[in-house]
């Protein structure tokens, strides 16, 4: 029965401009861990992109007011019941944007609570690719979500680029970070059906570290 129900991943994108290299990477990665799902597990999978860019609006009126708009409500409400989320920001003076961070200043500091995660950004060089690292995963580790190992940084050079003997090209790291997302995703769902049928006992049940980080309670 549970490999029967949809998968949800929700790929939020902070690009302003339209098109959008942001949602072009937000795309890449959801379309990876789709196939990762779809094709080596035969999951049903739900893909659901959030474009920020549409809700600029709605996000400032709600930071000033507390009250979000229809639409709002169905974003956040989207990324907190998500099975898996990816997160793609561009790149403005070294760190993720206003709009990125405040639709996040918006979402409950626990809603997000081990739920698996992909982090990328878009920039015009690779000298922000750093961004990812001081300081999108800080704030999602303050979010206690799960965050894979591998995030993926596009500067303008990257797109079309197949990389070189030292480096791994933009789509080996979209497939890198796709597959990740699809385990963690896969193995918190099969966790949580385990419990559901109440055949975790909790007893000798071995709790992955990465769990255990998330449920840690800050003083």
């Amino acid at each position: 029965m549970f490999a029967t129900t949809p998968l949800r991943i929700v790929a939020v994108s902070a690009g302003l401009s339209q098109p959008s290299s942001t949602r072009l990477l937000a795309d890449r990665l959801a379309a990876a861990t789709r196939e990762r799902l779809a094709v080596e597990q035969d999951r049903h999978v739900e893909v659901h992109v959030i474009e920020l860019r549409d809700l600029a609006v709605d996000i400032a009126n709600h930071l000033v007011s507390g009250f979000p708009s229809a639409g709002l409500r169905e974003a956040i409400d989207a990324v907190t019941e998500a099975d898996g989320l990816i997160a793609v920001t561009s790149v403005f003076t070294a760190s993720y944007s206003g709009l990125f961070k405040s639709f996040f200043d918006l979402i409950d500091h626990t809603a997000l609570t081990g739920k698996p995660v992909v982090i990328a950004a878009t920039g015009g060089t690779a000298r922000h690719s750093l961004v990812l690292e001081h300081a999108l995963r800080p704030l999602f580790a303050y979010l206690r979500a799960v965050t894979v190992p591998t995030s993926v940084y596009a500067a303008s050079e990257d797109w079309g680029s197949s990389g070189d003997e030292y480096t791994e090209g933009l789509p080996s790291r979209i497939r890198r970070a796709g597959g990740e997302l699809a385990s963690a995703v896969l193995g918190r769902t099969v966790s949580g059906a385990s419990r559901a049928l109440g055949l975790d006992d909790g007893e000798d049940a071995v709790v992955p570290f990465e769990q255990q980080l998330a449920d840690l309670r800050l003083d």
